[in-house]
């Protein structure tokens, strides 16, 4: 299942919520599990981003439904990347020849 690596930050609304943000995760933990995918990690953190998650969903157009649906929230605005593990990767490299 292809994974996904998510640079958030919270909003205006969501920091001023951020005693939520448990919550909030585990939300869209569920809702990430109901598109038929999983949360593997989820970080807080210090510096240029607030949290990271990493994820995997079934392909592209169900991570981004979820990132449109989670955005809408209000809470928290995100640059999300594919992610490729080495495995995926030297697949990558044979197709580039």
């Amino acid at each position: 299942m292809p994974t996904y690596i998510s640079l958030t930050n919270w909003t205006e609304q969501g920091i001023k919520n951020y005693k939520d943000t448990l919550d909030r995760a585990q939300g869209a933990q569920d809702a990430i599990a109901a598109l038929g995918g999983s949360m593997r990690e989820i970080y807080y953190t210090l510096g240029a981003y607030d949290i990271v998650v990493i994820a995997d969903f079934p392909d592209d157009e169900t991570a981004t439904a979820f990132l449109l649906k989670l955005g809408a929230l209000g809470n928290v605005r995100s640059t999300t990347m594919r992610a490729f593990s080495r495995d995926e990767m030297a697949r990558v490299l044979e197709k580039a020849g």
